[in-house]
Formats: structure tokens, C-alpha cells, sequence
């Protein structure tokens, strides 16, 4: 009787012979190169679970192809999602440090993922430090993200929320190649944008037909259109520097030439280095936006 595996082994003949999509970050494609990840990738279909809460994770999973989820499903059944995973990022980082997970993973679409096993990672230290360096600089770009969340749920009304999540989903899916400079495709439905906002279905349909009724977003057929970039950017208060982050190329750069100019000072005092992150957001520009979003800003003023 065929094995599972076995009959499985054309699909992974199919995936050695396919090569690593030239979107995908270069720490990621430097990682499956080196790891040799594409021999132990494999093919998952929607809505397999990756990673389970409450069971021991020793793999860290890269998304080679595809988009996830990661969440938690509370006591009264609720879902919340925490974050959206696309091509490029690792999975399970978070519950590899404990006894067990802490939020399950989960597949939205046909997905390519590679494990790889916590214990190697770690060895990169010793055999190649630079990219285990350039590894963990990309993992803690995911707190940026998670915090930029907090605030929108937090702070931000319902409308701002969910244009502050479809701009971010453009951005990030922009950044891999999947996404063109307004529209992407995405099976983003309501319950899946109200677990990630807190917001009920119900809710997230009437925010929906605001926007699409003021001319900023349209979604059919899982293509979700920004009609209007500036307004819908304005009305969510969005800056994209959380999703673009110093290089740690650029980080060593730097630092190698600030060391050099020190050496050069009085008594081997350095002077402070420049950064190369992006600068700060400058002050909004005089006049009042159109529209939803001169409504949403007026508003939040009159706080």
C-alpha cells in the first residue's frame, strides 16, 4: 500500500526543481540557500495548521509562497488574529522560546513553507554569524508590527482601523511582489478583518460600504482596490517607516565607519553617528483633506 510520503514524492520533486521566488527577502533567500531549504519544503493547502497552541514548536517556518495567519482562539470561542504572514517571514519565533505555543499558526492560501529546526538555527552563531545576525534583525521587525497594532486597536476608531490594515497589507504584499502600487489579491473577508481589528462582521460590513460609498476602497473577488491613496493615508494616519527598517547591512556600515572616524578623534572620543533611518514624519501640510478622511481628522482635533 503507498505511503503518504510516497505519494507525495511528486509534488516534492516538483518543489527541488522550482526555484525560490525572486521577490523573496534576500535574508530569506540567503537562509533557504544555505539551509538548503527547498529539500525540505513542502506544499500545504488553506486552512492547515502550522503551528498549535498548547504543543511544543521546535521549528521556526519560513513562508516561502502564500499567506498565514497567526492567532489565538480565546475561552468563548472568539478568534483574534495577530498578524498576517506573507512570503519572507518566519513563523513559530514567538513559540519556540516557551514550553509550548502560545498562538496557533494557520494557512489562508495554497502555502510553501520550510521548517527549520530550532537548534540549527541557533548554530548559525557559530557557522555563519552574519546571517544568523541578519535572521533575528528581520525577526524583530515583527515588533514593530505588533506594536503599530496595538495602537490602531487601541486608539484608533473603526474606520481608521480597517484603513490602517489594508494600507499595511499593500505595503507588505508590495514589498514582495505582490501587490501593485494600488490593488492586491488577498482572501480577506470580514471575519477575518474583524478578528483582526476587534470589530464585529456586521461592523466591518458598514465600514466597508463607508469607504467604498466615499470613494477610498473597493473589494470584489478577493482584489481589494485603494481607489485613493493619499485620502485613505490621511484618514488612517498611516506611515509605512514601521515596514521599512534600517538594513543591518547599512547598520554595519555605519558603525564600521563611525569606528573608523573615532579613531581619528581627540583621545578616541567618538561623535555621535548619523542614523540612516527614514526621518520623522513631517507635520501635515496646511489646508484640510477632502472628504472621509477631513471628517476622521476634524473629529480626532476636537478631542
Amino acid at each position: 500500500m503507498a505511503t503518504k510520503s510516497a505519494a507525495a514524492s511528486p509534488q516534492s520533486k516538483m518543489l527541488l526543481n522550482r526555484k525560490l521566488p525572486p521577490s523573496l527577502p534576500r535574508v530569506a533567500q540567503e537562509a533557504a540557500l544555505l539551509l538548503d531549504l527547498k529539500a525540505v519544503s513542502r506544499l500545504v493547502p488553506p486552512g492547515q495548521e502550522i503551528v498549535s497552541e498548547g504543543r511544543r514548536c521546535g521549528a521556526v517556518f519560513l513562508i516561502i509562497e502564500g499567506v498565514a495567519i497567526r492567532y489565538r482562539i480565546l475561552r468563548d470561542g472568539q478568534r483574534q488574529i495577530l498578524s498576517f504572514l506573507l512570503p519572507g517571514d518566519f513563523a513559530g519565533v514567538t513559540s519556540c522560546r516557551f514550553d509550548s505555543a502560545l498562538y496557533s499558526i494557520k494557512t489562508l492560501t495554497h502555502a510553501t513553507i520550510a521548517p527549520i529546526p530550532l537548534a540549527r538555527l541557533i548554530g548559525l552563531f557559530d557557522s555563519h554569524p552574519q546571517l544568523a545576525a541578519m535572521l533575528f534583525w528581520s525577526f524583530a521587525c515583527d515588533k514593530a508590527i505588533l506594536g503599530e497594532h496595538l495602537i490602531t486597536v487601541g486608539r484608533q476608531s473603526a474606520v481608521e482601523r480597517v484603513a490602517h490594515l489594508l494600507l499595511e497589507l499593500l505595503s507588505r504584499l508590495q514589498l514582495v511582489g505582490l501587490a501593485d502600487e494600488r490593488s492586491y489579491r488577498l482572501p480577506l473577508t470580514q471575519e477575518l478583518i474583524g478578528d483582526a481589528l476587534g470589530l464585529s462582521i456586521p461592523y466591518v460590513n458598514r465600514v466597508l460600504h463607508q469607504l467604498r460609498d466615499a470613494g477610498l476602497v473597493s473589494i470584489k473577488d478577493q482584489l481589494v482596490v485603494i481607489e485613493n491613496l493619499e485620502e485613505l493615508s490621511t484618514l488612517a494616519d498611516f506611515e509605512h517607516a514601521y515596514l521599512r527598517p534600517q538594513s543591518i547591512g547599512d547598520f554595519i556600515t555605519e558603525h564600521a565607519d563611525h569606528q573608523r572616524g573615532a579613531g581619528r578623534g581627540i583621545n578616541g572620543a567618538a561623535a555621535p553617528a548619523t542614523s540612516r533611518l527614514e526621518p520623522a514624519a513631517a507635520t501635515a501640510p496646511n489646508g484640510h483633506p477632502a472628504g472621509l478622511a477631513a471628517a476622521m481628522t476634524q473629529r480626532k482635533n476636537r478631542r
